[in-house]
């Protein structure tokens, strides 16, 4: 859902929002489909030479703009700033921004130099692709100048908000192999690949790369697939780069600091949306400042994996909409809507949440895997044989400085026997209701039931 006054605003937004400097790692080597589909139902919304790249800068120029961005009309709508910056040894990370009602988060793409040593095959392998703007081709041209052209593409997800790009990415690079997992999806018709915006030459990536050549010894690749009901499915691809000791999962594992990541720190527009988020109530203009950039981004981070999370009050009802329309030339959009409340335990929820950083599970996500626990664990058993001691997901924070046995605690709750989450159970009880309610007749029913957590003592805000 997209108000006239966010309509009036997103080319001044995006404008913003893609200016400034490309930067260096934006988190510390410690940081998805329903996430579109919820929040919108929710919300109503260098030549040879053996040296790296240099962090790539660059300020926005129209070179940002995307004009595709209607097939998944989100935030930040028609301009897409991209940043690179490295997240591992020659392991290339471009992020972009997605979102909706200013709940924005990192998307990226993982770019890899592959066979680096023979000639006739030295390239580049592409892992979740972005937009691909000019400006985000330009950064690619960078790498393939130094390290050869782009070989493999891999899409490594059914979820929309990374299908969306990877067709057009493949366009741009037609000589490359362009992989898709084997389930790819459209609800509420399954219509074919091509109808999904996926080139004739897609192929269905194997399930595994083991007993095969696949990778000529480099890479490693073993698919995650798991039918959480009728008409859906969920893919994600660990890919595992050797030299590198980095695994890349795109949905099933993330992790979050109170930093903001500076996709959203570096643009006065993209700022927009942590001091957004910050305000105590409807006219405030809040200060830029760091703590209020921490406020907004724990609140975001809370509404992008709880939707109405414990320490918080939402009313999507009629009363705060009439409000936003009595100012409707508010300065940062939707004429000031807001449909949340924070209580005093706002920075206990997100602690609790984060544990500094430690990896787990978004609950959406959760409530899909626990319908194949038994899938999950053979997954498990495939990927923690590989030696790696940095994941990068391709959302919220990268990279993320864990080996195969915390990779694997994160996925504890498919042999407990139970969906427990490590976070307070007064987060998850609108998805807990949900799943018992409207997700019932969408979703199996699962042997470790639903999400449960350790009840908190969370206050929410008294009610308007």
């Amino acid at each position: 859902m997209k108000t006239s006054t966010e309509s009036n605003t997103s080319d001044q937004q995006n404008r913003r929002e893609n200016n400034g400097t490309l930067s260096n790692n934006p988190g510390s080597d410690r940081r998805r489909s329903m996430f579109t589909t919820v929040s919108a139902a929710v919300m109503g919304a260098i030549s040879t030479a053996n040296i790296a790249p240099s962090t790539a800068e660059a300020a926005i120029t129209e070179e940002s703009n995307w004009p595709l961005w209607t097939a998944l009309p989100v935030a930040p709508y028609s301009r897409r700033r991209t940043i690179r910056y490295e997240v591992g040894p020659e392991v290339f990370a471009f992020d972009q921004l997605i979102g909706i009602y200013y709940v924005h988060v990192p998307i990226r793409m993982i770019a890899l130099p592959v066979h680096q040593d023979d000639e006739n095959k030295r390239g580049l392998m592409v892992y979740a692709p972005v937009a691909p703007t000019k400006e985000c081709l330009s950064l690619m041209q960078e790498l393939i100048d130094m390290y050869g052209p782009v070989r493999d593409i891999i899409d490594p997800s059914t979820a929309v908000e990374h299908k969306v790009n990877a067709g057009p990415f493949a366009r741009a690079f037609p000589a490359a192999n362009f992989w898709v997992t084997d389930k790819q999806y459209a609800f509420p018709l399954n219509l074919p690949d091509s109808f999904l915006g996926l080139p004739s030459w897609a192929k269905p990536l194997p399930r595994t790369s083991r007993g095969t050549d696949m990778w000529g010894g480099e890479i490693e690749h073993e698919v995650l697939t798991v039918k959480p009901g009728i008409g859906s499915m969920f893919q994600d691809v660990a890919l595992y780069h050797k030299k590198s000791k980095t695994v890349l999962i795109c949905d099933a594992l993330f992790a979050v600091t109170e930093e903001p990541p500076r996709i959203l720190t570096e643009e006065e527009e993209y700022t927009r949306a942590l001091l957004f988020h910050a305000r105590e109530s409807k006219d405030e203009v809040v200060e830029d400042t760091p703590e209020n950039r921490r406020k907004g981004w724990r609140r975001i981070v809370l509404l992008f994996d709880f939707f109405f999370p414990g320490s918080g009050r939402g009313d999507l009802g009629i009363g705060p909409i009439l409000e936003a329309l009595k100012t409707p030339t508010y300065k940062d959009g939707w004429g000031g809507w807001k449909p949340f409340s924070w209580g005093e335990d706002e920075v206990k929820d997100f602690q609790r949440f984060s544990a500094s950083g430690k990896p787990t599970v978004l609950p959406i996500i959760q409530i899909i895997l626990a319908r194949g626990p038994e899938e999950v664990q053979r997954w498990l058993g495939v990927v923690t044989k590989w030696k790696f001691k940095r994941v990068v997901p391709m959302h919220l924070d990268a990279p993320l400085a864990i080996g195969p046995s915390e990779f694997a605690n994160t996925f504890d709750f498919t042999k407990s026997g139970k969906n427990e989450v490590r976070f307070c159970d007064e987060d998850v009880q609108f998805l807990r209701k949900a799943e018992e309610g409207p997700l019932n007749f969408s979703v199996y029913k699962s042997t470790l039931g639903t999400l449960r957590g350790e009840p908190c003592g969370l206050r929410k805000p008294p009610e308007s």
